[in-house]
């Protein structure tokens, strides 16, 4: 059998490390498709591309390499674009890979192909670290390698190539690809500016840590250790700090006692954040002290505040830094200190009659066993958890960086995918729409997810806002399926629950072998905002 540029795709990605894809077909990647069933890796076909690209994304954070995404050309690769935003957004390091119009089409020719675009790339530019076409099968491995390397590059993140179809299809001139060297270029710290950033901390008397996603879990331990400074974590940054640990200031980013005793800090180390709007409790946050900003994204860096801003991977810079400070006795003042921030944000929820979201959060905590990874859209239940949910050894994925509906399921579905089951997927009924064809996936490689749907009838966020502002809604209000008859409908076992019910309903679920939904009929609140008080 003749080789193709197809072939050598799938043998550099092999080359490379990959083992599973994601993707659909189309009909000018077939010929990349058909060298799949020629390779060792693993195929996850999905229902729609972004629901594909989702998924990628969640495999790719879980596994904290590149994940290759295979899509077709013009609908099929533009699909993809929300997916990239949020990979970009989170750091995720996927490798999406679509096919092209044949050359002859390439450069504005408008030459009436199927999906033809005059400058597909241009679409992605914006989205991804990086974005090239490829014209010969000879380009193939070492655009790939380029790429693999920028991905994985600190700041992680998505990347794109274009392939045309007769490149794909064309017989390879080159030998078989057995080996692909490459090397993600490392980005230290400035030893000036690691000595200016221990000379600020060893002389601060309150230190405190803001971790963001970009954060290393163990060297904040051991710098906050070192420091004896509390850590506060993003929603991005959940996991980066022992929930439990005491100097553990939790999450609590949307309540002002969290923003105060931030800005208190007479020195802010921000790690792998770019204090944005989530993070900076709708920037509200007004540091009164010096800020240390650790960030590998150079866009981010002083965008928000001025800082001693540390260009850099922040696993190297928070290491240098740790290293460098002096040792501090443990006199119990950082944690009273911890303590008394927690209790006041304990308090404030006294008097918001809260009962049920409390109920349905201890029981979800109760029934999800310890170390399961999690995966969160962008429901009500979900900006609960940002703050609230103690993982316990899991990853907490969201899709909060960009913001788009539909990311927890197909993302869980990329999670499992890496043999990282059972996992924990939330969504409203609203998000859970935009994934339900992805129940044909879950049944067809019987995926070890649980599906938690919160029914209540619309998209609630947004109907709280819309009644905080105006008084009333628009478009919030939703018709939807019986979610149990429907997951049954795909041969994936469903459960209809209550929250009283709740924590025995999940614990079974996650008894189970594959896939399983359980729907909670239930309208839960937010709590209420204290950021337009301080604006």
């Amino acid at each position: 059998m003749t080789r193709t540029g197809g072939d050598v795709v799938v043998e550099t990605l092999e080359a490379l490390g990959a083992s599973t894809a994601f993707g659909i077909p189309g009909q000018h990647a077939l010929g990349l498709f058909d060298a799949l069933r020629r390779s060792r890796l693993r195929y996850v076909g999905a229902r729609t591309e972004v629901n594909a690209a989702f998924a990628a994304d969640g495999h790719a954070r879980i596994t904290g390499s590149v994940t290759p995404l295979l899509v077709s050309t013009g609908p099929g690769a533009l699909h993809t674009l929300a997916a990239l935003q949020e990979s970009a957004a989170s750091s995720a390091p996927v490798l999406g890979i679509s096919s092209q119009v044949p050359r002859a089409g390439l450069g504005g020719v408008r030459g009436g192909y199927l999906h033809e675009l005059p400058d597909q790339l241009a679409s992605f530019r914006g989205v991804v670290k990086h974005a090239r076409l490829v014209r010969q099968v000879s380009q193939i491995p070492s655009a790939l390698a380029e790429a693999w390397e920028i991905a994985l590059g600190a700041p992680f993140g998505p990347v794109w190539l274009e392939i045309p179809q007769d490149v794909l299809l064309a017989p390879a001139s080159v030998p078989p690809v057995t080996a692909v060297a490459w090397s993600a270029r490392p980005l230290p710290p400035r030893a000036e500016l690691v000595a200016e950033a221990v000379r600020l901390l060893d002389g601060a008397a309150r230190p405190a840590i803001l971790a963001g996603g970009g954060a290393s879990a163990p060297e904040v331990l051991e710098l906050a250790e070192k420091l004896r400074a509390p850590v506060v974590t993003t929603f991005g940054g959940k996991g980066k700090f022992p929930w439990d640990h005491p100097l553990s200031a939790r999450a609590w980013l949307e309540d002002f006692h969290t923003t105060e005793f931030l800005a208190d800090a007479d020195v802010l180390l921000v790690v792998g954040s770019g204090l944005g709007e989530l993070s900076s409790n709708y920037r509200t946050l007004r540091p009164r002290g010096a800020v240390v900003q650790v960030e590998a994204d150079l866009g981010k860096l002083e965008s928000n505040h001025p800082a001693l801003g540390i260009h850099a991977d922040a696993r190297l810079a928070v290491r240098a830094l740790a290293s460098g400070v002096a040792p501090r006795a443990a006199d119990g003042v950082a944690e009273h200190r911890v303590r008394e921030l927690l209790d006041r944000v304990r308090d404030r929820f006294a008097g918001q009659e809260l009962d049920l979201e409390w109920q349905v959060l201890d029981a979800l905590r109760a029934a999800v066993p310890d170390g399961t990874h999690t995966c969160w859209d962008m429901t009500i239940l979900a900006y609960w958890a940002w703050s609230a949910w103690d993982p316990r050894g899991g990853a907490q994925l969201s899709a909060q960086g960009a913001g788009g509906l539909g990311y927890a399921f197909p993302a869980a579905l990329g999670v499992a995918a890496a043999g990282a089951g059972p996992v924990l997927a939330v969504s409203g009924d609203g998000g859970a729409m935009y994934g339900i064809s992805e129940l044909a996936t879950a049944a067809q490689h019987g995926s070890r997810v649980v599906w938690l749907v919160v029914d209540d009838g619309g998209y609630g966020i947004l109907r709280e806002y819309m009644t905080d502002a105006f008084g009333e809604t628009t478009g919030t209000e939703l018709a939807r399926p019986d979610f149990v008859a429907l997951a049954e409908s795909f041969g994936v076992p469903a459960t209809r629950s209550t929250p009283g019910s709740l924590r025995e309903d999940l614990a079974a679920a996650f008894a189970s072998d594959g896939p399983h939904v359980v729907v909670l009929p239930a309208v839960l609140r937010m709590f209420a905002p204290t950021h337009l008080e301080h604006l």
